[in-house]
């Protein structure tokens, strides 16, 4: 995930990632409940969309906690930097 030789270029490659996944999620879920609307009250197509809004909806709760570990890398990372130049 950090290449110590991208530097700073390897972190942004990351947030990017991480909007990248915040906007697929937000599409994926407007496109299961535009499916959903056309659906018959609990067929078959009704219930696996409502599923997948499900696991979508508990996907994009857990999004903060998945944004703290990145935040939480890259403070590990500058102070894994830190260390290593401050030895040699």
């Amino acid at each position: 995930m950090f290449n110590t030789k991208k530097g700073i270029g390897g972190l942004s490659d990351s947030a990017i990632q991480f909007v990248v996944v915040a906007v697929t999620i937000g599409i994926g879920a407007t496109i299961l409940s535009t499916i959903q609307a056309t659906q018959t009250t609990n067929g078959f197509a009704y219930n696996a969309s409502q599923q997948g809004l499900s696991a979508l909806n508990t996907f994009a709760t857990n999004l903060g906690t998945l944004a703290l570990v990145v935040v939480f890398g890259v403070i590990l990372f500058f102070l894994g930097r830190y260390l290593v130049t401050r030895q040699g």
